[in-house]
């Protein structure tokens, strides 16, 4: 899992709607709950889940930051 470059919904771009040209890479850097990762998304550290009915990340890069 670690390293893992994938497409995500962020919560600064995103604005609660659902729209393909919302998303943007992030890399998945651990999973530390049971559907709570830790992302980096342009150098910031940030908790995503993974929604399985949309098969998607969301990262919240606002709300959810990790410091370092």
């Amino acid at each position: 899992m670690n390293g893992l470059k994938t497409q995500a919904y962020i919560n600064s771009l995103n604005v609660g709607k659902i729209k393909p040209e919302v998303k943007d890479e992030i890399t998945v850097l651990e999973k530390v709950g049971d559907n709570d990762f830790i992302v980096d998304y342009k150098g910031v550290k940030c908790h995503a889940i993974f929604n399985y009915f949309v098969c998607a990340y969301f990262a919240d890069d606002i709300y959810g930051k990790v410091a370092n």
